[in-house]
């Protein structure tokens, strides 16, 4: 299986990885890895739609990783990618005070993926910039409000330049949301790739 690399090959590979996990639980409900694998899928997912559709996606993630979670509350992978699912609520959240809550939980699973697999790069790198995140949700929302405010009171020659600007805010909280999913991407990948090798040949 090679990872999709086109916007309309990754939405379909994702969608059929969410399509499997959920008849794959349909047949066995007690499957973490399988729960991991359909809310990463759903992850992947919510960056394809905007707004509440998208939050409702990310929420629908953290329902079937906290099911795995139950089920194995050491899982690693699966305290990574909930900790993921928190950052990507985080950032569609405009309220700061609320979006500290989803970054607060996202920092709460990245130390205890860490603390479970201490020597892995990839969480490691997330628990680090957990730690940032708060601070750059802030300053993106500053400059969606400061060119708000300025797209209220200039001529319409100058909208075009403030809609660069907001393009490249967006484009910023879009970069953060796509390395954070495209790693989740990779695990779901993984899973999927591990989950359809074939038996070994009989001796």
């Amino acid at each position: 299986m090679e990872m999709p690399t086109n916007e309309l090959d990754r939405l379909v590979f994702f969608e059929h990885a969410r399509k499997a996990a959920e008849a794959a639980y349909a047949k066995n409900p007690l499957d973490a890895d399988n729960l991991t694998r359909w809310g990463g899928a759903l992850l992947e997912l919510s960056q394809f739609q905007t707004g509440a559709d998208g939050i409702k996606m990310i929420k629908d993630a953290v329902s079937r990783l906290e099911e795995a979670l139950e089920l194995n509350p050491r899982k690693h992978d699966t305290l990574w990618c909930l900790g993921n699912a928190h950052t990507s609520h985080a950032f569609y959240t405009p309220d700061h005070e609320q979006a500290k809550v989803y970054f607060a939980k996202a920092t709460q699973c990245f130390q205890q993926a860490v603390e479970e697999d201490p020597g892995n790069e990839l969480y490691l790198k997330s628990l680090d910039l957990s730690a940032k995140a708060p601070e750059l949700h802030l300053e993106i929302q500053r400059q969606l409000a400061s060119q708000q405010i300025s797209a209220g009171a200039s001529s319409t020659s100058s909208v075009k330049v403030i809609k660069k600007k907001e393009q490249k805010s967006s484009d910023m909280k879009y970069d953060i949301l796509g390395w954070v999913i495209l790693a989740v991407g990779i695990i779901a990948w993984v899973g999927m790739a591990k989950s359809h090798v074939p038996p070994p040949a009989p001796r």
